[in-house]
């Protein structure tokens, strides 16, 4: 059973690696084999010695996302190919509807959305130019599902996420290609970490969860190897919610 879970012999990128739910899962990974190319716009240090600590392998991409097209170029200069792509990297900008602008759209969409295709593009080129198979996996959101407020690129982004694996997975499932995603609840990380400090926010999003705690980065991870494992190897166009129950509610 457990090499149904094993990904020894694959290599994987992912994207905001740095911190949070990237270094969770880029952990994870590694732990079940993989060797993991580590993408930030920042350092990506500490996840590379959190994985080889652990006996792992691990190497940096100083990767920005910010220019979805060069940083898809950047992809498809890496030493060696990768089996596994992990989108994660995101941001996110908050203002009423009404005072949104458009540099904040643009923002958001660029790292959220634009990159993801453009990423998933080069990937896909190079899995199939080698005959290969290969794993894409998303990070969506609840708001994927749901609207949110004052978020409006995020939330428009991450809904656009959730069409793009199904359109991807149409197109690239018959080809090799798992394309999936995860839609992360809310997790205990430093994108959290102010409404963890606030009692009453705090509460009221405690007491609409039915598993009763904040996730852990951790949590994204295990979905992440799961996702990526042949254990899922019939799963295309998926949106696994991890959170807590949330959307149950």
């Amino acid at each position: 059973m457990s090499a149904l879970f094993s990904l020894a012999g694959k290599r994987a990128l992912v994207t905001g690696a740095n911190t949070g739910i990237g270094q969770a899962i880029a952990c994870s990974l590694a732990e079940a084999g993989a060797d993991v190319v580590c993408a930030g716009r920042s350092a990506v240090t500490e996840t590379i010695d959190l994985i080889t600590s652990a006996g792992g392998r691990a190497e940096g991409l100083a990767l920005d996302l910010s220019d979805p097209i060069a940083a898809a170029t950047a992809v498809e200069t890496l030493a060696a190919p990768v089996d596994i792509l992990v989108n994660n990297a995101g941001i996110i900008r908050r203002a009423d509807a009404v005072d949104f602008t458009e540099a904040d759209w643009d923002e958001v969409m660029d790292v959220n959305l634009k990159a993801v295709f453009f990423l998933s593009q080069a990937f896909a080129r190079s899995v199939l130019s080698r005959g290969a198979t290969g794993r894409i996996i998303n990070i969506a959101s609840m708001l994927s599902f749901q609207g949110g407020i004052r978020v409006a690129s995020y939330t428009a982004s991450k809904s656009g996420v959730a069409g793009l694996t199904k359109l991807l997975a149409n197109e690239w499932a018959a080809k090799g290609i798992n394309v999936n995603a995860i839609a992360p609840g809310y997790i205990a990380t430093n994108n959290t970490e102010a409404l963890r400090a606030d009692p009453d926010r705090s509460k009221a999003i405690l007491d609409r969860i039915p598993a009763g705690r904040w996730g852990d980065p951790e949590d994204i991870g295990g979905a992440a190897v799961f996702l990526a494992s042949p254990a899922a190897k019939y799963i295309h166009g998926a949106i696994l919610n991890v959170d807590g129950g949330w959307l149950a509610r």
